[in-house]
């Protein structure tokens, strides 16, 4: 993915322009959007590969704009990076749950931003690229069609969801830590990080019903995906 363009939806001029300096740094393209009419006009006219987003808006909430993005077929592989001053864990645990692909908190380090960035774009571009399917018990994995089943009825999952439960699947019986987590699906080891991993995998379990007890807490340790 050679120049992809990253919308930036934040209402303070200085933030934008502070962000969007970052990322043409790293020979990113970027747009701007000071509210949510301005992103939703811009994604019309030219969808982007990544979207940088603040919650707080004037005319609106982001995470309205990113849960319209997500159910949409034509935008829900768009990726959405949540920039906000709302650090609550209940409040990252709902832009997770609508879908978003990272969260970061405010104040923020740009270098860390454009690092997170580019390891969400690696996801999305790499991840998916071979033709496997992976069968235990009633859970399917269809790793070509980003394809999640349970008793061959569908399991809707987000990239990052779809990204976690492969990587647990690939290593199944092995013990994988917080760290080796954000490393293999995020793409990033920043301290303070670990609870990322944490809300995926409740929310993952909570997607996986009946099989939600394959993945088991190593207390202390980590996670890991039972054994056959």
């Amino acid at each position: 993915m050679s120049n992809p363009l990253i919308l930036i939806v934040e209402d303070e001029k200085d933030i934008a322009l502070l962000v969007a300096r970052a990322l043409k740094k790293e020979g990113f393209k970027t747009a701007i959007a000071y509210n949510l009419q301005e992103a939703l006009d811009l994604i019309e006219k030219r969808p982007p590969q990544l979207i940088i987003l603040d919650l707080m808006l004037p005319d609106g909430d982001g995470l309205e704009l990113c849960k319209h993005l997500k159910i949409r077929q034509q935008t829900k592989e768009i990726a959405v990076v949540i920039l906000t001053a709302k650090g609550e864990e209940i409040d990252r645990i709902i832009g997770f749950e609508v879908g978003a692909d990272d969260y970061i908190v405010k104040p923020f380090s740009p270098r860390e931003l454009v690092l997170r960035v580019k390891a969400v774009l690696r996801r999305f571009e790499n991840k998916f690229q071979t033709e496997e399917t992976f069968r235990i018990g009633d859970l399917l994995i269809d790793v070509t069609q980003h394809r999640v089943t349970i008793k061959d009825e569908p399991i809707h999952l987000t990239r990052t969801e779809f990204a976690l439960l492969l990587t647990l699947f690939k290593a199944r019986g092995k013990v994988l830590t917080r760290e080796v987590l954000l490393d293999k699906v995020w793409g990033y080891t920043f301290e303070g990080y670990a609870r990322t991993v944490d809300t995926h995998i409740r929310r993952l379990r909570k997607k996986l019903g009946p099989c939600a007890d394959l993945i088991e807490t190593v207390w202390g340790l980590g996670y890991r995906f039972k054994p056959e």
